[in-house]
């Protein structure tokens, strides 16, 4: 079997990995978790809440892309598996049923705070070992935090 070598150390590896890694699965499960709200959203803002949220979904599907081929281009198997998630996301709970919009927009605000607080902590985790890893950390970190923006200001 032909395996991908990186060309950073292995302590540098290792830390990119682990950041890497950790980013995939926190944007999985926000995809996830905004796609669970979109379903099951309800009240007055409905419409404009239900397509902000596919605004997230699409936003984390695509990241979580690119992600899991730069951890695939340094050697790295991404895990994404459904399991894996579950056990290592930093996303609370999501509340099961219907959604009333201000508590969806509640949600979003908590889900996108966690995933960016541990984004950034991956942005400087990087910046020695990889740029080139940290760059589309900090990219993932503005696009979340313009959605987290917006969301805020759904409720006021």
């Amino acid at each position: 079997m032909y395996v991908v070598k990186s060309p950073l150390s292995e302590g540098d590896l290792k830390t990119v990995s682990e950041a890497l890694q950790g980013a995939l699965v926190d944007l999985v499960d926000l995809s996830l978790v905004a796609k669970q709200i979109h379903w099951n959203v309800v009240g007055p803002r409905f419409r404009s809440v239900h397509l902000q949220l596919d605004e997230v979904v699409d936003t984390a599907r695509q990241h979580s892309d690119t992600v899991a081929e730069r951890a695939s281009t340094l050697g790295v198997s991404p895990d994404g598996r459904a399991a894996t998630v579950s056990q290592s996301s930093g996303i609370g709970k999501v509340p099961e049923g219907w959604v009333k919009d201000v508590d969806a927009v509640r949600t979003l605000v908590d889900a996108l705070g966690a995933v960016i607080t541990r984004m950034r902590e991956r942005v400087d985790a990087t910046g020695e070992a990889d740029p080139v890893s940290q760059d589309i950390l900090i990219q993932i970190s503005a696009d979340l935090e313009k959605h987290h923006w917006m969301f805020q200001a759904e409720n006021g």
